[in-house]
């Protein structure tokens, strides 16, 4: 790890801002990719997530070093809040990935156990499928069952009810949790 005083920082900054000076990048990268590198881990828990915090963040300061004003602050802080903006998008980002898999999670499940479309215990799987969605509390089923059999619209759903959309995908995502765990230990199905 490259150890670099708080007046370097500022100067190599400034010289990447004005002169686009590629080995000042150099080693502000060197210096600041593993401390970046070590907040990824411990807050995205995956050395991949980790490693595109590096590579987002470090990219936002060449491409906005423009912007630093050494009047104003230290480098070290400069640089970390665009690390932690970068891992809130990170954080975001996959959230809404995975909020819009959610059903791909359960449906799989339920598919291994469809044989053929022309087979007759298919009737009898759909009719299960529709007595679990019966369990799950009222305002999951009632989004469960328009979204996934009536196949509704997140934004359609939540205006006829009256709720954010943020609220319609909550409730399907539990909704669909439950399902999932039902049809993971029902051995029968």
């Amino acid at each position: 790890m490259n150890e670099i005083s708080i007046e370097q920082q500022k100067q190599l900054l400034v010289s990447v801002a004005k002169e686009r000076d590629k080995t000042a990048f150099a080693t502000i990268f060197s210096h600041f990719a593993p401390k970046i590198r070590s907040y990824g881990l411990k807050h995205l828990k995956q050395e991949a997530n980790a490693m595109e915090l590096v590579q987002e963040t470090m990219l936002t300061v060449w491409r906005k070093a423009h912007l630093f004003h050494p009047e104003k602050g230290a480098v070290s802080t400069w640089v970390y809040t665009i690390m932690r903006n970068q891992c809130f998008d990170i954080l975001r980002k996959r959230q809404a990935t995975k909020e819009d898999n959610y059903s791909d999670d359960i449906w799989p499940i339920f598919e291994q156990k469809l044989v053929t479309d022309d087979d007759p215990s298919n009737k009898q799987l759909g009719d299960e499928l529709i007595t679990l969605i019966s369990t799950l509390p009222e305002a999951q089923q009632t989004v469960v069952k328009e979204i996934y059999l009536n196949q509704r619209s997140h934004q359609d759903l939540a205006d006829q009810l009256g709720l954010p959309v943020g609220t319609v995908k909550s409730r399907l995502r539990l909704g669909l949790q439950k399902l999932r765990l039902q049809l993971e230990k029902d051995d029968d199905y």
